[in-house]
């Protein structure tokens, strides 16, 4: 397992619950900071030391206060550390949900998990650190969940459009004025509706607001 870790968390209760399963997999004393910058520091002065710290657990958000930081959150953060130490695993621990926002961390930062503060999270903690020690990729449950259904529809421009359209508040009759000022084929009613029972129908959707939301988690609006 592990022996040098660091928490990056600025909320001591979220903290709390990452010592008690690290010290439950036996790591029973972790260095914690409450700050990015911090955080960054006490890598560089570990790894100037040789005693390179083996998993970084970070949150994504870091509420600001009188005390000015360079690194402003997590993903600052997980840049500026990649730069410095390039084999250390990363591990997310954070509220944030939307698919959109991280699968990027995944795919451009090359995290190896990521875990959402959330109900009964201290077992998928556990698993998490688990499986980053035995060199695989921890991906949430829920953020596999959202990806089937993702796949199970190919958005083209048109119906990305549409459902934009739809986010800033027109009205379903009013799409095809906009697509034919854009010069977007097919524009009229009938074939508005069609698109949009399809996407629905795909995933599993019975209402338009249902696919707003969708769209707005995966990033694809």
């Amino acid at each position: 397992m592990f022996k040098n870790v660091l928490i990056a968390e600025d909320h001591e209760s979220a903290s709390i619950s990452v010592r008690k399963t690290l010290a439950d997999l036996g790591v029973p004393d972790p260095d914690f900071a409450y700050y990015c910058d911090e955080a960054l520091k006490r890598v560089t002065i570990e790894l100037r030391n040789k005693r390179p710290y083996g998993l970084l657990v970070t949150d994504l958000f870091f509420e600001p206060d009188d005390n000015p930081q360079r690194l402003a959150d997590g993903e600052a953060l997980i840049t500026a550390v990649r730069q410095v130490q390039p084999d250390l695993k990363v591990l997310v621990f954070s509220a944030e949900h939307r698919a959109g926002v991280i699968e990027p961390l995944f795919e451009e930062l090359k995290i190896d998990g990521y875990v959402r503060k959330a109900r009964h999270d201290a077992q998928e903690l556990r698993t998490a650190i688990e499986t980053i020690f035995s060199g695989k990729v921890h991906y949430p449950a829920h953020l596999r969940q959202v990806a089937a259904r993702k796949n199970a529809y190919d958005f083209t421009e048109l119906d990305v459009m549409i459902i934009t359209l739809l986010s800033r508040g027109v009205l379903q009759k009013n799409i095809p004025d906009y697509l034919q000022q854009k010069n977007m084929q097919p524009s009229a009613l009938r074939s508005v509706e069609k698109r949009l029972k399809q996407m629905r129908d795909a995933l599993n959707f019975s209402k338009n607001e249902q696919l707003v939301i969708f769209c707005k988690d995966m990033g694809i609006i």
